[in-house]
């Protein structure tokens, strides 16, 4: 199902104020089909499987592909002898969990899909991975188990994505999911995951951020602990690690607005979900406080799904092997459990977000402190200035699993060419679809719109200089093709 794709686009936009007003409403989605009682049991566990390939011109002819689809064809260099374990793993849940179902388990999964992967899977026709897909999604029998989680269409670093492309990002993924899956299906996609889990801490672009999710209908959000800190700047408390928090952004005008987050504690370990840490850590935790209640404390984990060893052989072994000793475990005081139901299961028995403890994005104490009681603009730039020249520990550059990696620094060469397409693109755009929402529906603008979100695609800035950001260079050469296009075409007058 690709509805409004043209020229064998992926479907980006044209839709906007329809999944708009699809999206915004206060709907259950699980607690009609959870068999979970919150009240019988003590500990439940959340586990996220994050899949992406990137999209890259290296086709043939020099085409946009899937980094899987190059895989495929160059055997050859690095692992890319792995290219069909990789594929199997994107489908392989379809086959785990109807065999657990049937087995008397009751396994819980969310995935996190980019759009480029989406993508990918069409371009090469592998209908054997979309079919498993669309069965995960769409059966009725798999839909108490399996919760998709929205994310970047184009695996974007949120800190250093322009502001106005963080809705764009957002968007785009809804509009090529329900392409693919159906409106029903999208309207149960109710939590986000940020690629790296990188967090912006600028007040600015963490309101925007927030913002565009709250736009989008989304409901909460998963965040690494060492990205957060609470309103008085101290690391999260273990009682608040294992229960929901409400995540606070102040812009610099000093507007405020909050979305509820489900904390992923620890590092990037693919082994932590690889060999089920967070079953065997919920086995011994005990109920959370929010206020006057007590809940089950939740432990939350995501790891690529198909990366490395640990993901392609062990996990599932040990996926089958923990719902298979749940099954048996009498007590069942432990159970799997996905981020929406839990939620969800929070919410029906009188717990509301008013409840959660208030968190902030890291650094934002100290910014906030030294700022004073004078917010604009101008102060909060000064003093994010002043403080950096004072630490040099200090940023507001965001902050991720992956801290050890900038994606900023040395990558001025990607970066300076993305902001210009940016700045092209809503200068050509943002004012003439204002005016004409069909606009966003024509092949001029979803063409240009695919090359903007696919410059921003963290890979470019991961895999060091070499050919990852000639990548880059060569999709900012196209985007600005496709606008120097557009504009002769405006200037005749078509």
């Amino acid at each position: 199902m690709m509805t409004g794709c043209v020229n064998k686009l992926p479907c980006l936009s044209g839709r906007e104020a329809e999944l708009a007003e699809l999206m915004n409403n206060d709907k259950s989605v699980f607690l009609d089909q959870t068999n979970l009682d919150l009240n019988a049991f003590d500990s439940c566990f959340s586990c996220a499987l994050h899949m992406h390939q990137p999209t890259i011109p290296a086709g043939e002819s020099g085409e946009l592909i899937s980094h899987l689809q190059y895989m495929f064809e160059h055997q050859g260099e690095g692992d890319n002898h792995n290219a069909e374990p990789f594929a199997q793993c994107y489908r392989r849940l379809a086959d785990l969990l109807p065999q657990l179902i049937d087995e008397g388990c009751s396994p819980r999964i969310m995935l996190d899909y980019s759009g480029n992967l989406l993508w990918g899977f069409e371009q090469m026709e592998r209908t054997d991975i979309t079919d498993a897909l669309h069965y995960l999604t769409c059966d009725t029998k798999m839909q108490k188990h399996v919760e998709w989680l929205g994310t970047f269409w184009s695996h974007a670093v949120a800190p250093s994505t322009p502001v106005p492309d963080l809705f764009l990002q957002i968007n785009a993924w809804q509009h090529h999911f329900a392409a693919m899956f159906g409106d029903e299906a999208l309207t149960r996609v109710r939590g986000f995951s940020l690629p790296e889990m990188h967090l912006p801490n600028h007040p600015d672009t963490l309101y925007e951020f927030i913002k565009a999710l709250k736009q989008c209908g989304y409901r909460w959000l998963m965040v690494q602990e060492h990205s957060v800190e609470t309103l008085t700047g101290e690391a999260l408390t273990q009682e608040q690690k294992y229960a929901p928090n409400q995540l606070r952004a102040i812009n610099s005008n000093g507007e405020s607005i909050s979305i509820t987050t489900l904390i992923k504690t620890q590092g990037s370990d693919t082994k932590l979900v690889g060999q089920m840490q967070p079953y065997y850590e919920a086995l011994g935790k005990q109920h959370s406080h929010l206020a006057t209640n007590k809940v089950p404390a939740i432990v939350v984990q995501i790891a690529d799904g198909e990366n490395g060893g640990v993901m392609m052989n062990e996990f599932p072994s040990a996926f089958c092997q923990a719902n298979q000793r749940l099954k048996n475990d009498n007590a069942k005081k432990t159970v799997a459990i996905n981020g929406s139901e839990y939620l969800e299961l929070l919410q029906a028995n009188g717990i509301k977000e008013e409840d959660f403890p208030q968190i902030q994005a890291i650094n934002q104490n100290q910014l906030w402190q030294s700022l004073g009681s004078t917010i604009n603009p101008v102060t909060v730039e000064s003093t994010i200035k002043r403080l950096k020249n004072q630490d040099q520990s200090f940023a507001m550059s965001g902050a991720s699993w992956t801290n050890n990696i900038s994606w900023v620094d040395g990558y001025e060469n990607v970066l300076e060419p993305m902001n210009q397409l940016s700045a092209r693109f809503h200068q050509e755009f943002d004012q003439k679809s204002f005016e004409d929402p069909e606009i966003r529906s024509s092949s001029f603008y979803q063409e240009a719109l695919l090359h903007l979100l696919l410059l921003e695609t963290s890979c470019f800035r991961y895999w060091g200089q070499g050919s990852w950001t000639s990548y880059a260079q060569e999709i900012y050469n196209r985007g600005e093709a496709v606008m120097n296009s557009f504009k002769s075409k405006k200037d005749m007058g078509d």
